[in-house]
């Protein structure tokens, strides 16, 4: 089967390859392949670019989308790359925010939308996954299995760039990162061959790309191991925006004290403009059909005033969640990650990042249609053991302290007020750098190996400078892509 393949990959690029004149990407694609192309204006080209999550990526136009449905198609695809100078894009679900990692403007995307496999094997219990499904199209796929697989936490979440940046999800408590839960990647190089990446054929790569983005090939398949998986129990928490205090102290101790394994959380703060909405949301998630008294009542403690927590099906849950994903807006989306603080300065330094988020929010209020929020996500020291267990990744946590990883939110309706945004979240990101960099130097937070994560990432955060792992990440690109192919034609986090 493999030669076969082999032999109809060689087959189409021995055509491709023999062109005598070699026009742009979209022309040839065209002309010489029986690749399905879209152009505008027509329906499906505008619909794929509505379907994504900031309207800012969506406003970039590509000269065509592209939609192969095979390994081979894709490498025919990088072949025709490779004998002109075109950027491109690959685009999975849409919802990373920033413009040019997979959006467009006057070059082809490479839509993964029909790599969309979904294939339980039980014998192996494993799961092969096309890039092409959000992870309510995997879920769903798998609801009578009785099996899951590590993924995202909103349904309309894609599975391909979630992967490729480490992938948090509610179940990385027990699995860690979903890129610690890849068995095999398939992967198409920038030369355009087709290999694969596992523990045992190119280690080196395999662990390269668990974390490490677009930076070494485009990812065709996913094979993942398979959890067992029943009835789940999930929802949220709603209260008033004015017990921060009592919410941080309860971010705090939940992330420190982790109660249970199977037990995972978001805590949200939103505003709006005009003071409309004011709140704190709770995303809650256990797997079990009832969590064990007393996991989450750091939080009841508190008194939500909205509790919608059932019993449910996980791809429930997750179809659910997408609730919070606001339609037709811009987006920005930023990270950072700290350690987690001693009881004693809890309130001090957690209150000094919630008050800079706070600030630099209500300084932006009057921009139409803002909503601003602020998500910690806690990462304790038994997901870092996990990843560890499960053969490391590029991110390469220890266990030394726990962590928490803060995602800042904004999203807005007009581009005329990007130049506003993206000052306000140049100032999320680097005021909460700089405050956790003084609580260091004082004493009052430990020093502490603090990577961002790709998947929270604003473009101007130097992801790959803040990995202690980069000069093997690094290394791995130089070999997989000597000629720099992905760092020079297409977006993402890049590599100095």
């Amino acid at each position: 089967m493999a030669n076969m393949r082999l032999a109809v990959v060689a087959s189409l690029l021995f055509g491709y390859l023999t062109q005598t004149t070699v026009a742009d990407t979209c022309e040839t694609v065209a002309g010489t392949t029986a690749i399905e192309i879209k152009y505008s204006p027509a329906a499906e080209y505008t619909q794929e670019q509505l379907n994504y999550w900031s309207t800012g990526c969506g406003a970039l136009k590509p000269s065509c989308q592209l939609y192969p449905t095979t390994a081979a198609e894709v490498a025919a695809i990088v072949t025709i790359l490779n004998s002109n100078n075109d950027s491109f894009v690959t685009k999975s679900g849409g919802h990373n925010a920033n413009r040019g990692f997979a959006s467009i403007e006057g070059g082809p995307l490479i839509s993964t939308k029909k790599l969309n496999e979904v294939t339980f094997d039980a014998a192996s219990m494993t799961v092969r996954v096309g890039p092409g499904n959000d992870w309510q199209d995997v879920h769903e796929a798998l609801q009578d299995t009785g099996v899951t697989v590590v993924g995202g936490r909103i349904g309309e979440v894609g599975v391909g760039g979630y992967v490729v940046g480490g992938g948090l999800s509610f179940l990385s408590t027990q699995y860690a990162w979903a890129a610690n839960n890849i068995v095999e990647y398939e992967v198409v190089l920038a030369n355009a061959s087709i290999v694969t990446a596992s523990s045992t054929t190119n280690p080196d790569l395999y662990k390269a790309l668990k974390g490490g983005g677009n930076s070494y090939g485009i990812v065709t398949t996913y094979t993942m191991v398979a959890h067992p998986q029943g009835q789940i129990w999930g929802g949220n928490y709603v209260f008033p925006g004015d017990k921060a205090p009592e919410m941080l102290a309860a971010i705090r101790d939940f992330t420190e004290y982790y109660p249970d394994e199977k037990a995972a959380v978001i805590v949200t703060a939103e505003v709006t403009a005009v003071g409309a909405v004011d709140i704190w949301t709770m995303f809650l998630f256990y797997d079990g059909p009832t969590p064990p008294a007393g996991v989450f009542d750091n939080f009841t403690a508190i008194g939500p005033i909205v509790d919608n927590t059932k019993t449910q099906s996980y791809y429930d849950l997750l179809t659910y969640n997408n609730f919070g994903v606001i339609k037709g807006s811009v987006y920005t989306i930023t990270t950072e990650t700290m350690p987690v603080p001693d009881v004693e300065v809890a309130e001090e330094v957690l209150g000094a990042v919630y008050d800079n988020w706070r600030n630099t929010t209500e300084s932006v209020l009057a921009i139409s249609g803002l909503i601003g929020s602020i998500a910690f996500q806690p990462i304790p020291k038994m997901l870092a053991r996990k990843a560890l267990e499960r053969g490391g990744d590029l991110i390469d946590l220890d266990d030394e302290v726990d962590r928490i990883i803060i995602e800042f939110n904004y999203s807005y309706l007009f581009e005329t007020d990007d130049a506003k945004m993206d000052a306000a979240t140049q100032q999320l990101y680097r005021g909460t750098r700089d405050l956790v960099t003084q609580f260091t130097v004082s004493g009052k937070l430990p020093e502490a190996y603090l990577p961002l994560f790709a998947n929270d990432g604003y473009y101007r955060q130097d992801y790959f400078g803040r990995l202690r792992t980069a000069e093997f990440a690094r290394t791995i690109r130089d070999q997989y892509d000597p000629n720099g192919f992905f760092v020079g034609r297409t977006g993402g986090y890049k590599m100095l």
